[in-house]
């Protein structure tokens, strides 16, 4: 049976679980413009349950707060696309799960949702080490100009997945 899901997603996808699997590190991943895109990628290779510890998809603000425990003064100060709001994202996700590493995303994928400064095909990343320090913080904003919806979220997972390599 073949996947339904993009060929480039589930080749990465397959990367991140082995290459997490040969060092023993469990994963997770915050979810928001991606819908769970980057959960399915991962769950759709054989063994992934001995790497992926779990998900969330927090697309509405509420969600992120109730789940990921991001506060009300990150997403009215900063916005639901931001750096800020990304960060505390990840480090809900690890906080709520024995994950030795966690990935967020969220932006706006269109073809509505831009506010000034932040455009449609505006996805933020954010990267949480268990036990890391500050040094430790990766995060990244990109801009998938000349994309449809679709195009936004698999470029986003594409990114997701890339900082889930160890």
């Amino acid at each position: 049976m073949t996947s339904i899901l993009h060929d480039s997603l589930v080749d990465l996808a397959r990367r991140v679980i082995e290459e997490n699997a040969a060092t023993g590190r469990r994963v997770a991943v915050a979810e928001s413009c991606t819908g769970g895109l980057v959960a399915a990628a991962l769950t759709e290779i054989a063994g992934s349950s001995d790497v992926f510890e779990g998900g969330w998809v927090t697309y509405s603000n509420r969600a992120k707060t109730a789940e990921l425990g991001v506060s009300n003064e990150v997403l009215d100060t900063f916005g639901a696309v931001s750096i800020a709001t990304a960060w505390a994202m990840a480090r809900g996700a690890l906080a709520n799960s024995t994950a030795d590493v966690a990935v967020s995303i969220t932006g706006i994928a269109g073809p509505g949702g831009a506010v000034p400064g932040k455009p449609v095909g505006t996805v933020v990343f954010a990267k949480a080490l268990r036990g890391g320090s500050t040094d430790d913080i990766v995060t990244d904003s990109r801009l998938f100009e000349n994309e449809d919806r679709s195009g936004v979220r698999l470029q986003a997972a594409l990114c997701a997945l890339e900082l889930l390599l160890p």
